[in-house]
């Protein structure tokens, strides 16, 4: 059974890579999102095991996105954020609503699924 992702980021060239990382993991599913706006439709219609949202979007970034999914009232799964903010305030300030990581960008790419399957299998 394959576990399904949804990441959000308004940066298309960072959508792209993402698919073409974890599109070599056959047994991760991923469907992407440009806004949190799309991102809301997408987990009320798909119900992903992992959020891997970035945090400055225009218009509702990652943490808005993160609380109006929890405003809604949609089963929020685990969340991991990715963000080029990683000062120790930053990075607590997205723990503290609840993230299970956040990343840095620039990422390593070829790592990335093995490190998001550990949060979905719960480590």
């Amino acid at each position: 059974m394959s576990s399904k992702i949804l990441y959000v980021d308004d940066e298309s060239d960072l959508r792209d890579l993402v698919d073409i990382a974890l599109g070599l993991h056959p047994d991760l599913e991923l469907r992407t999102c440009a806004s949190g706006a799309e991102a809301l439709k997408a987990v009320a219609e798909w119900r992903p095991d992992l959020l891997l949202l970035d945090v400055m979007m225009p218009g509702m970034d990652g943490p808005q996105t993160l609380n109006a999914l929890k405003a809604a009232g949609h089963q929020v799964p685990s969340t991991v954020f990715l963000t080029a903010r990683t000062g120790s305030e930053d990075i607590a300030r997205l723990m503290a609503l609840g993230a299970r990581d956040v990343i840095a960008k620039p990422f390593d790419a070829l790592a990335l699924a093995d490190r998001l399957r550990g949060y979905i299998d719960g480590e």
